[in-house]
């Protein structure tokens, strides 16, 4: 890519995290070949706040439509959602969720996020996973973010199937067909 003047570069980077929120400094900063203190001098002449502030709102934006998960039993950011359809979420891999020796995510991780995210797909109070069938693709390694997307394929009665698909920088590393039970609440007498 050909170096860009500031004024293209800034159009650019407000229009990146237009598409993706969730990129980092780091990234943009490789993407753009510049200098992370230039990313953030360019991200605040835009106005646009840290990577902290805009998961926040995101989050804010899509957790309202969440129906049978809490907050704290979601694993990942929750980035896109809409129930009975698709959902998509991004995992940080970190230093606690990797194998001590091999620095590689351990897969109960990403079976989670997956589970998690075929669960906020159920457009029902509860969720439970009747099963899953999943492939791991290639190792993920700490320090790299998981992004995965989960669609509804069918839907009788209560029973779904969701395919479910996980990517590191474009490269795939998961795949999983789930079949989720969805039910109403009691009510109580």
């Amino acid at each position: 890519m050909a170096k860009l003047t500031k004024t293209e570069r800034r159009q650019a980077l407000h229009r990146a995290l237009a598409e993706n929120p969730f990129l980092t400094d780091e990234e943009l900063a490789d993407r753009f070949s510049v200098s992370i203190p230039t990313i953030r001098l360019d991200r605040g002449v835009l106005g646009i706040p840290e990577l902290r502030e805009r998961t926040k709102a995101v989050a804010h934006s899509v957790y309202p439509n969440l129906r049978t998960l809490g907050d704290e039993e979601l694993i990942g950011q929750l980035t896109d959602l809409v129930v009975g359809q698709y959902a998509c979420s991004e995992l940080q891999i970190t230093e606690d969720m990797v194998l001590e020796k091999a620095r590689v995510a351990r897969g109960h991780h990403l079976f989670a996020q997956a589970n998690s995210l075929a669960s906020a797909l159920v457009n029902d109070d509860i969720a439970l996973t009747g099963s899953a069938q999943l492939r791991f693709m290639r190792l993920v390694r700490q320090d790299e973010r998981v992004e995965m997307q989960g669609r509804v394929q069918l839907r009788q009665g209560n029973q779904y199937e969701i395919a479910i698909s996980g990517w590191v920088q474009g490269q795939q590393v998961f795949q999983g067909q789930w079949k989720m039970f969805g039910f109403q609440r009691r009510k109580e007498t």
